[in-house]
């Protein structure tokens, strides 16, 4: 259905045309990159490139069978073992599975790939879609957090060795 690649410098048109056309979509349930995200993108993408060359974040596109970009889905603040885990996926894209498809993926790539025994994730409580992912995919409630000003849960999950 989807599968996962490693975000590249050859991605950047695609990934800034999927961020514009999703922009209003993804505002509604977390905070809005705002306009230096847009007009700064070809840097702000090659910083991203860098972080992940050096190891502290790995970042991938959710893409369908067909090559179509429906998501992404970032591992980042890599250290001692662990990450955060976040994702977005495109409005066309919603309600289809995807999202849990791409958290799967990403939590069996993890362990071996990149070394990691642990993921961390965050939600708002008024994202009930994220919830749901996070608890499909084997994560459980840590605690109570504060994200942006809003109340939210934070997950964790162990990774298989």
């Amino acid at each position: 259905m989807v599968r996962l690649v490693r975000l590249r410098a050859g991605h950047a048109d695609a990934l800034l045309a999927f961020e514009r056309e999703n922009r209003e979509y993804f505002a509604r349930t977390v905070p809005d990159r705002g306009d230096a995200y847009f007009a700064e993108f070809a840097s702000r993408h090659r910083a991203l490139l860098a972080e992940q060359d050096a190891g502290a974040c790995h970042f991938h596109l959710v893409v369908t069978d067909r090559g179509d970009l429906v998501g992404r889905v970032n591992l980042v603040d890599v250290e001692e073992g662990s990450a955060e885990l976040g994702y977005r996926i495109g409005e066309h894209a919603a309600g289809r599975g995807v999202a849990t498809a791409a958290v799967r993926e990403v939590c069996r790539l993890a362990g071996p790939a990149y070394g990691l025994s642990a993921l961390t994730a965050a939600t708002t409580l008024d994202n009930a879609a994220s919830m749901a992912v996070l608890a499909r995919t084997g994560f459980a409630v840590e605690g109570n957090v504060t994200l942006d000003g809003r109340p939210g849960v934070r997950y964790r999950r162990l990774l298989k060795a």
